[in-house]
């Protein structure tokens, strides 16, 4: 035993100096600092890829996000949930936290108040958010990596956007003015904050449990799919469950359940007493079933556009980074629960008659996260010649993917989905101009396509697609179109009406019945076109007159379908083609 007067004077001692640090093993400030913002530096980097690659889409923004839209616009004018002053409450859009974001940026004075730079605010402000939301999935991407590569995380973040940068559906879609980025950053969040937990062995605290109710709940409130991530939290603490967790664990997965639970339960409530239904009118008219097992089936069609080459090369990146125990393990196990929670979520939703998966964002950005972390992780375990081998293959199958994707999208960049420019001028100023031509006022027009009509007519608009009339979308539900036609056609009696394409088969109102039902065609566009009420029209020679003028401004439109943009703004009344 030492005695205390020994241990006084070892104290008393001086220690012996620092062992001097060779010059050469010294951080300088230089490589200090490239450790520092390197990963700022990736995030930046790719976030700016991907705005590059959105940069040939232009203007375009897809018809069914001005619905919210609109909605945005109707709620900020005191209107309530409403497609357009006069209109019953129904709840047109399914993506409650993203008219939020519309709805701050309208209060902002940011979105749907002019033309900055002469391009529409309505196009401007979601393109910005995306972008905002962009470089947040890649700052989680980085988050998450930085918990199993330290010094490494730049790599995986640049992988990670350049897979990104070269999916056009994730892309695409990202930037289409619907609710897409912020679905994908609440994923990328999701996964993160599961990845930088499982690595630190702190899955079970409260806060963690909280934050990923938290985000579920904001998964949620974006898309309804999105309630999926509610069960990513629990399951993730089920497959890395250690002995003797087990009151701990059930703690924190009634607590993580409990903070998605409890607002959302309130918000359904809320629906049923403003609307009498407990889901959105859009799932209603889309006739939405439960989900199926040989639906599952359709998430292979993601693996053919994304590329099996790198499908292949990915799961034996995955495969073998699980094969080895330790903090890269959990990682990817953490990761793949949202990745299988958001694919199941695809698998079962209905068929979306839209182009390059537009219900696949999250899935892109979380299968690209987890290609990427174990791409990194297996490079890092393995000898030069491998990680040339693995360099290789990546490389291989990144630029096979791209190639096999070119064709389809190139179709898509040079006739996207219906954009709402294309639909206010087509629908919303054109039927304007026939009401004026023609002497009808206070007129209804009923038509399929409604976002661009919805922020430019002065006219009352029924929905023949049903997503915010609800008799509309009780016929879709019911598989009764002639419900449909009654409603329509004896109900409402609109002075003017558009069918064309798969609305003409699928609501039934084929010319012979519009004529049957006293509409005439003021132009023909395919199966349908656009058609009149005759008994509304004093006049009947300014219905003959009206055609021949509109004509050829009418092939030319529908023949280009894909106006440069929206010009200064869209408004009620504004702009006159006819």
């Amino acid at each position: 035993m030492i005695s205390p007067l020994a241990q006084f004077q070892r104290r008393k001692e001086p220690s012996a100096p620092p062992a001097e640090v060779p010059s050469s093993a010294r951080p300088t400030t230089a490589s200090a600092l490239c450790r520092r913002w390197a990963d700022p530096a990736a995030v930046a980097l790719a976030t700016l890829l991907v705005a590059w690659r959105a940069s040939a889409l232009g203007q375009w923004i897809v018809d069914d996000a001005a619905i919210t839209f609109a909605y945005a616009r109707s709620i900020d004018e005191g209107l309530g949930p409403v497609q357009q002053p006069g209109a019953d409450p129904v709840e047109g859009y399914s993506n409650p936290a993203w008219l939020a974001l519309l709805l701050i940026g309208r209060r902002l004075g940011l979105f749907d108040h002019g033309a900055p730079a002469g391009v529409s605010d309505l196009v401007l402000y979601p393109k910005a958010l995306a972008l905002l939301c962009t470089a947040g999935v890649l700052a989680c991407v980085a988050a998450a990596a930085r918990a199993v590569l330290p010094g490494r995380a730049w790599v995986v973040t640049l992988l990670t956007g350049g897979l990104l940068a070269g999916n056009l559906s994730y892309v695409a879609w990202s930037f289409s003015g619907l609710e897409n980025p912020l679905y994908a950053l609440t994923a990328a969040a999701t996964g993160a904050l599961l990845v930088r937990a499982a690595v630190r062995g702190t899955l079970l605290r409260p806060a963690v449990a909280a934050a990923a109710g938290a985000l579920a709940l904001l998964a949620a409130l974006t898309r309804p799919d999105g309630a999926v991530l509610a069960a990513a939290h629990p399951l993730t603490v089920l497959l890395l469950l250690r002995r003797g967790d087990l009151a701990h664990a059930l703690r924190a997965v009634v607590l993580g359940c409990g903070t998605f639970a409890l607002p959302y339960t309130v918000f359904l409530l809320w629906r049923y007493a403003t609307f009498g239904l407990w889901v959105p009118n859009t799932a209603v008219a889309k006739a939405q079933q439960p989900p199926q097992i040989g639906q599952l089936a359709t998430a292979g069609e993601l693996l053919t556009y994304g590329g099996w080459a790198l499908a292949l090369i990915g799961a034996a990146c995955v495969g073998t980074a699980l094969t080895r125990h330790g903090p890269a393990r959990r990682a990817l196990v953490a990761l793949l629960v949202p990745l299988a929670l958001t694919l199941f979520a695809y698998g079962v939703l209905g068929r979306d008659w839209m182009a390059l998966y537009r219900f696949a964002t999250p899935v892109w950005v979380l299968a690209a996260t987890a290609f990427a972390l174990a791409a990194a992780v297996v490079w890092r375990a393995e000898r030069p010649r491998a990680r040339a081998l693995v360099g290789c293959a990546v490389a291989g199958a990144l630029l096979l993917s791209v190639t096999g994707q070119a064709a389809q999208d190139r179709r898509f960049v040079q006739r996207p989905t219906l954009s709402m420019c294309f639909v206010a001028e087509r629908y919303g100023h054109t039927f304007n101009a026939y009401a004026r031509y023609l002497g009808l006022r206070d007129a209804t027009v009923a038509l399929p396509d409604l976002g661009g009509t919805l922020l430019t007519s002065r006219l009352r608009v029924v929905d023949v697609a049903g997503l915010t009339d609800r008799r509309v979308a009780d016929a879709y539900a019911a598989g009764d179109p002639a419900a449909l036609r009654a409603y329509v056609l004896h109900e409402v009696r609109p002075e003017l009406l558009h069918v064309h394409a798969a609305w003409t088969v699928k609501s039934g109102l084929t010319p012979p019945r519009l004529a049957a039902a006293g509409y005439v065609p003021l132009y023909r566009e395919g199966n349908g076109g656009d058609f009149v009420r005759a008994d509304a029209v004093r006049d009947p020679a300014r219905i003959t007159a009206l055609r021949e003028r509109v004509k050829p401004t009418l092939d030319h439109m529908v023949a280009e379908m894909r106006p440069a943009g929206c010009g200064p703004a869209l408004r009620a009344g504004e702009g006159s083609p006819a």
